[in-house]
């Protein structure tokens, strides 16, 4: 009987050893990984609490609201996560599936343009209401196009060298959803996607010449669409206009801008203290939102800043550590698809925030307000750690 337990503790001290040398152990949840997701909810949770209460009063609601609201989506998210974190990833590998994540997302965007269900706000029809929910179709596209070139990819694998059979196929059914969300116009949204989209075809073992060609066209034809729409949409020429001279007109069209400046300079390396912001007293649109990492940066400083960008690049390393890890290419680019969408939209804020690109309306995951956004983004999570869950390691 003791040799028994003996062997048994060897047999385990030998696993935690496993685990901690390559990262995660097979048929359990990737613990890393899970306490970091935890960890920036409750952070995101505080963080709106903080950035939302003058707002929330001001607009004649509970101080409390929009943490609450946020707590409420972030609950019913973990459920998903972890519901989808027992499923077994390969359910997303049936051809009905993935063409379905690709085309009801598509059907979504179109449902947008409808009168009476799609819901225009600021210049911009990027949300459907129904009743008194409203959500916006272009979360259910980065999902679903991870998922659908991640099955694309893989059952094409041999054939992803080749132009003709490999990457134009993949470059045309990105260009659906990057004309829908171009028309609506969310321009945030259409890079993101696109951008994950090019992540997965070069992972997916394409020609090498061949890519950076085709990136230079994409990039210069880019460029283009941005110029035709900066002439169309008289928003976005505002806001080039800002992100050129940020104090030109900073009590117009540049104010968003100045005062999210303002918030990070403000803060200092030790930032002013929690709930301590004062730029979220009306002064900073969207505080709860899109720039919610400017009052980060005014409460808790560089320090606060710094940290919380580093807890995202050690995501982005276990993120890493599961792909190589993956049992088969379908798993791995699931991973990667998710870790280019997350590693994406955490940089695009930021540069928004800092002033760094034009501002373009994208949020900070897990942190920034949105019940949409925190319920897929949680369902990508769980997606992750399904294919962490059937990782084998040597013993």
């Amino acid at each position: 009987m003791a040799e028994k337990e003996t062997a048994g503790k060897k047999r385990r001290l030998g696993d935690m050893q496993l685990f901690w040398r390559r990262g995660v152990q097979y048929g359990e949840v990737d613990l890393p990984f899970f306490l970091i997701v935890i960890a920036l909810l409750v952070m995101g949770i505080v963080m709106m609490f903080s950035a939302s209460y003058a707002w929330a009063i001001a607009e004649g609601k509970e101080g409390s609201y929009y943490a609450v609201s946020q707590m409420k989506n972030a609950g019913l998210g973990l459920v998903l996560m972890l519901f989808l974190c027992m499923v077994d990833y390969h359910f997303f590998q049936k051809k009905l599936i993935a063409i379905g994540a690709y085309v009801l997302p598509l059907i979504l965007l179109v449902m947008v343009f409808i009168p009476g269900i799609g819901v225009t706000d600021g210049g911009a029809t990027r949300w459907i209401a129904i009743g008194s929910f409203n959500f916006q179709p272009s979360e259910t596209m980065k999902i679903g196009m991870v998922i659908f070139y991640s099955y694309v990819i893989t059952k094409n694998y041999d054939n992803m060298r080749y132009f003709l059979r490999g990457m134009l196929p993949m470059l045309l059914a990105l260009l659906v959803p990057a004309a829908l969300l171009i028309k609506e116009p969310h321009i945030s949204a259409t890079a993101l996607i696109v951008m994950t989209c090019i992540i997965l075809i070069f992972v997916g073992g394409v020609n090498l010449k061949q890519f950076l060609l085709i990136g230079i066209i994409g990039a210069a034809g880019a460029l283009l669409v941005v110029s035709i729409m900066s002439r169309n949409y008289d928003y976005i020429q505002k806001r080039i206009q800002s992100w050129v001279d940020p104090f030109a007109d900073s009590q117009g069209n540049t104010w968003q801008t100045c005062q999210s400046l303002i918030a990070i300079g403000s803060g200092g390396l030790v930032g002013q203290g929690l709930g301590e912001s004062i730029q979220k007293l009306g002064f900073l649109p969207e505080s709860q939102n899109d720039m919610i990492f400017a009052i980060i940066c005014e409460e808790l400083g560089l320090f606060g800043a710094v940290s919380i960008i580093l807890i995202f690049l050690f995501m982005i390393y276990r993120f890493m550590i599961i792909a190589n890890n993956a049992p088969d290419l379908f798993g791995a680019l699931l991973v990667v698809g998710v870790m280019g969408h997350i590693a994406i939209q955490v940089i695009l804020n930021i540069a928004v925030v800092t002033n760094t690109i034009p501002n373009t309306g994208i949020t900070l995951p897990f942190i920034s307000y949105g019940g949409t956004s925190v319920l897929f983004l949680l369902m990508e999570m769980g997606i992750v750690l399904s294919v962490s869950n059937q990782i084998k390691l040597e013993k």
